[in-house]
């Protein structure tokens, strides 16, 4: 009955193999701050978070090798990826192990991408398909931050990890404005075509 009724509304099946795994990734945020900010546990959070920006990958894979896909899927993976960023970045930030220039940029970012979805919905359009640049930036920063965190509480990995770790992040933030720029051509070329369709089709 729920997935008759996901159905219906477009998202397609949801209690789906590539499902569950996005829904597992999506309880590691609160999980990850919890151990990070409320507990001593810091190599339990840095697993939790190098374990969630490794898995990335799994939903999309496992959707395809089992043909699993539902519009669902789609809406939270990138939703699991743009949470694991944001509450990564906000702890290592307040921890002064990620600059403050660095969380901005990162957050102009999300800004840009809010204002594209939120002209698109304005106009009947939905969201652009996710693209490969952006999937990639998603997963360079994520093991980008566990390097970081890795190089803070550890003396014996910092000579290796903190290099590792800010390459990764430049790498990353590069290729998620880069997605960034191509969801707006993206959406432009979306609304410009469907403009077009109107005229054609009007009397």
């Amino acid at each position: 009955m729920v997935d008759g009724q996901a159905d219906r509304r477009g998202l397609g099946p949801v209690l789906t193999v590539p499902n569950f795994f996005t829904f597992a990734r999506l309880l590691g945020v609160p999980l990850f701050l919890y151990l990070f900010l409320a507990t001593d546990a810091t190599g339990w959070a840095v697993t939790v978070l190098a374990v969630g920006g490794l898995s990335d990958w799994v939903d999309g894979f496992l959707a395809r090798r089992l043909n699993q896909t539902s519009r669902l899927g789609e809406l939270l993976d990138p939703l699991a990826d743009r949470l694991y960023i944001l509450a990564t970045l906000f702890a290592l930030t307040y921890r002064d192990i990620v600059p403050w220039w660095f969380t901005i940029a990162l957050i102009a970012r999300e800004a840009v991408m809010v204002l594209v979805l939120v002209v698109l919905r304005i106009l009947g359009h939905g969201p652009p398909p996710v693209h490969y640049v952006g999937k990639t930036a998603t997963a360079v920063l994520l093991m980008g931050f566990p390097m970081m965190l890795l190089a803070h509480f550890s003396d014996a990995a910092r000579p290796w990890a903190q290099p590792s770790g800010w390459a990764l992040l430049w790498w990353g933030i590069v290729l998620y404005w880069l997605a960034a720029a191509f969801y707006v051509i993206q959406a432009t070329v979306h609304v410009r075509a469907g403009r077009a369709a109107a005229a054609a089709g009007a009397p």
